[in-house]
């Protein structure tokens, strides 16, 4: 599967949560929700999950290896800081 997009919907700066963002694959499959995080050794995605009736959470939707994995994330993270940086461009601007 090939990533064709990559949105980011929502950044924030006020949390380690910095932003929500979908991704399409092969302009025919799209995955909401997907939070990307600042932690302690960088930035890293978070899939979509709910939570069970054992208060546990499950990934709704997830890669099934590390390589799945790497390419999404780089692809987010990728996006994510072009997105926030045009955003500190546009509040320096004014």
């Amino acid at each position: 599967m090939k990533i064709t997009d990559v949105r980011v919907r929502k950044i924030t700066n006020e949390t380690k949560m910095k932003a929500i963002v979908s991704v399409t694959f092969d302009n025919e499959f799209v995955i909401h929700d997907i939070k990307v995080i600042e932690g302690e050794k960088g930035m890293f995605i978070a899939m979509p999950s709910r939570r069970t009736v054992n208060e546990e959470f499950k990934d709704i939707a997830h890669p099934i290896n590390s390589q799945a994995r790497d390419k999404m994330q780089e692809a987010i993270i990728a996006e994510y800081q072009k997105a926030a940086a045009q955003m500190s461009d546009t509040t320096t601007n004014f």
